[in-house]
């Protein structure tokens, strides 16, 4: 009897179309309690946290547990950030890629409702867990970063409708205005292209993604001596984003920070943090106990 008139409303459609069409989750297979045109339960979307593996500080890829544990405890002692062997051997372009979360489970679900269903609705969902990553650089990047998306080439974004890079950098945008009003960020989406179409990432080795993307990307603006603000749905090996990075700052970009949704980890690399999580070590239990 307290709900307000437009939440009554909106139990009366919820109630009506569940009754008259009924859905199950996309992820968790249960039955959607609410009428809306991405079919994820509530729940599932509450479920997608931020990640917390420990990370290299450049590129954002989970160490391995078995083959960097002296790594770790070096840069425990260390003032800098943990950095993994590949980017010590090879440093990419970028200063810091940062995610939400990793590229698995529901989030993995609603990336692909987005570019592959074309539901649009889903950016304006993920819109402020893109934010968040953003703000995992607050302190490092300056305060007025020129915002670019990685481009589509111009046949597949006219197939698709839409770049999902934009949608996602523009609701992020959205969010940071309230959250960081003394931000000054700027959009400048069409400051880089595509020139050429390129192959599916997915289906090459780590040498053929670099060979794939070279001389793909031009800037058409000045950037000279701006930060740039990179956005992407999802970084898997981090090569568009390095190609991206090297051309904006062959163009005068003077640094480059790239911010995602999610972040792909190896499985095996991300079970051992899982397991990890499940043993405490000696002496972080309380006095008294035993091992």
């Amino acid at each position: 009897m307290l709900r307000s008139p437009g939440k009554i409303i909106r139990c009366l459609i919820d109630d009506f179309t569940t009754t008259l069409f009924p859905a199950n989750c996309k992820s968790c297979a249960g039955p959607l309690e609410h009428a809306s045109i991405i079919p994820v339960c509530e729940t599932c979307i509450q479920n997608v946290v931020r990640t917390d593996l420990f990370a290299c500080e450049r590129c954002g890829d989970a160490i391995n547990l078995d083959l960097d544990l002296e790594d770790m405890r070096f840069a425990g002692l260390l003032a800098e950030g943990f950095q993994c062997r590949e980017c010590k051997l090879a440093s990419p372009s970028f200063e810091s890629a940062v995610a939400f979360a990793t590229y698995t489970g529901t989030m993995r679900l609603l990336i692909h409702l987005l570019k592959f269903s074309r539901i649009r609705r889903v950016a304006h969902l993920l819109g402020g867990r893109l934010a968040e990553a953003v703000l995992k650089i607050e302190g490092r990047a300056a305060q007025n970063l020129l915002v670019i998306a990685v481009p589509l080439f111009r046949t597949r974004e006219r197939q698709r409708g839409f770049n999902q890079s934009v949608l996602l950098a523009n609701e992020a945008l959205r969010w940071l205005k309230r959250l960081r009003p003394e931000w000054r960020l700027t959009a400048g989406h069409g400051a880089l292209v595509r020139i050429r179409r390129t192959e599916g990432q997915w289906v090459l080795s780590p040498k053929g993604r670099r060979r794939n993307l070279k001389g793909a990307f031009q800037v058409r603006a000045n950037v000279s001596g701006r930060e740039i603000l990179l956005i992407d749905d999802v970084l898997t090996s981090g090569a568009t984003a390095r190609e991206c990075a090297h051309v904006l700052l062959r163009a005068g970009a003077a640094k480059v920070w790239v911010a995602t949704l999610a972040r792909a980890q190896k499985q095996f690399v991300q079970q051992q943090h899982e397991d990890a999580k499940q043993y405490v070590a000696a002496w972080d239990l309380p006095t008294g106990s035993k091992v």
